[in-house]
């Protein structure tokens, strides 16, 4: 007889738990919904106040406006420096975790490591971030919408009181909904959270569909905002290159590999370089930095600006290979000062650019030296874009699936996967670390944190 209650007692154990289950699964959809709703609105709104302010800052700056060139020059150079002025004044003086990149904070706060104070990075790093993308300094705007997903993850878990296990999963889910909203690229964003944030993420079924449902209506939302415009990068769609060349795109992976570890190693130095100079010192570097950029936009724009226009043109061949070369060396410099700045803005969309330009000087010069397989530098051009962010972020699944979204080039997912899978095992065997690990070490080390505190005052709370 006790046997068999015990049994019964078991049973109703586990139709609770399951219904629990249930019941959390059904909330954590209904809560992605909202959360990719908002997610893709905000990263909608964010694209749009960039592209007006790059507009204004075109118009304000250009001759018809002004009409005497020393006005349209001087113009061209205090724009710039007041809007980067302005914008790292807003990081610096109400939310210092909103400099830079942002995913290092979402994954930093996932480590609970970081503290996520939403109210403040919400508005800093929309106002802040589109005032230092339309600056003319070379970010992206991924950054920023991961980070405001992310924190708009933690603004519903909090508005809905639930647990830190559940708040856990939105805000990386926020953190998906503002890749996919960024680049129009939905499993992108799935894979990001899945790859990249995989020491912080706890995988399980409810989790999985919160993030996936949260990245498809992020994505829908900033398509019905902006209208459901062509792929960011028109190119041409190709064919799938012969077995015979795929060595060559192992090769081409493998110097990514090595270049990847350059590019953190002096995104490091130029973020120390800026932070190590203090009070009227910092600030005369950083006008000098927006004067310079200023400058450079008007007399070579292609080493300056996200990459959304250097970008096609590379690949309509408007540039000669060796000036390819050139721009690849001077738009990594001044990526790093940019980034180094502290200003808010995202790396991805800068590493795109300057894989792009690479791949496609690299793949003239393969055309040279191996006639006989014949292959369009576009490829290498595709599989470049996502070949850098691959070494240095160390996620090859999403670099690949980043660039077949964006250039729609499903047939090169095998060329792709080659040199994505060699640059980020190169950069591992040298001994390099992701990019946004040592950024979080960074920030950790600057700021000692006092994250803890706020994670346990949160548990008591629920």
């Amino acid at each position: 007889m006790n046997h068999h209650h015990h049994h019964q007692h078991q049973f109703k154990v586990l139709s609770y738990m399951l219904l629990k289950e249930r019941k959390q699964v059904r909330l954590l959809f209904i809560l992605g919904i909202m959360l990719g709703a908002i997610a893709g609105f905000i990263g909608g709104i964010f694209q749009l106040s960039v592209r007006y302010l790059i507009h204004l800052k075109e118009y304000i700056c250009s001759y018809s406006y002004t009409e005497s060139l020393i006005l349209e020059w001087s113009l061209s150079i205090i724009i710039p420096v007041i809007l980067v002025v302005v914008s790292i004044w807003l990081v610096k003086r109400f939310a210092p975790e909103t400099g830079g990149s942002g995913v290092q904070e979402i994954e930093g706060s996932l480590e609970r490591k970081r503290w996520i104070r939403w109210n403040r990075v919400l508005p800093v790093k929309f106002f802040a971030g589109s005032l230092s993308l339309s600056s003319g300094l070379i970010l992206g705007r991924e950054g920023p919408t991961i980070q405001m997903g992310g924190a708009l993850g933690k603004m519903i878990s909090r508005v809905f009181h639930v647990g830190p296990e559940h708040s856990h999963i939105l805000i990386a889910a926020g953190a998906g909904g503002g890749l996919a909203a960024a680049f129009n690229a939905p499993l992108a964003g799935i894979l990001f959270v899945i790859e990249e944030m995989h020491t912080q993420f706890k995988w399980s079924f409810k989790s999985l569909q919160c993030v996936i449902v949260t990245s498809i209506i992020s994505d829908v939302v900033v398509r019905i905002i902006l209208g459901s415009k062509k792929p960011d990068i028109i190119m041409t769609q190709f064919a799938h290159p012969s077995t015979a060349s795929l060595w060559i795109f192992i090769v081409f992976g493998c110097i990514f590999g090595v270049m990847g570890v350059i590019f953190n190693k002096y995104i490091i130095k130029a973020l120390d370089f800026y932070t190590k100079k203090k009070g009227i010192e910092f600030w005369i570097s950083i006008v000098v930095t927006a004067a310079v950029f200023g400058i450079l936009t008007k007399v070579y724009p292609d080493i300056t600006g996200g990459g959304y226009e250097v970008i096609p043109k590379a690949l309509n061949f408007e540039i000669l290979p060796a000036t390819l070369l050139l721009i690849f060396f001077l738009r990594m410099v001044t990526t790093w000062v940019s980034y180094g700045s502290g200003v808010p803005g995202g790396i991805f969309a800068p590493m795109l650019a300057l894989g792009t330009v690479f791949g496609m000087s690299f793949g003239y010069y393969a055309n040279l030296l191996f006639p006989s397989v014949i292959l369009d530098p576009g490829m290498f051009a595709v599989a470049g874009m996502a070949a850098l962010f691959t070494a240095t972020v160390g996620a090859p699944l999403t670099g690949t699936v980043l660039v077949v979204e964006m250039t729609m080039n499903y047939e090169l997912i095998v060329p792709l996967l080659l040199t994505c899978f060699s640059a980020t095992m190169v950069a591992y065997f040298i001994g390099h670390k992701p990019i946004y690990s040592t950024l979080l070490e960074r920030t950790i080390r600057l700021t000692k944190e006092k994250a803890k505190e706020e994670f346990e005052k949160e548990e008591k709370e629920e």
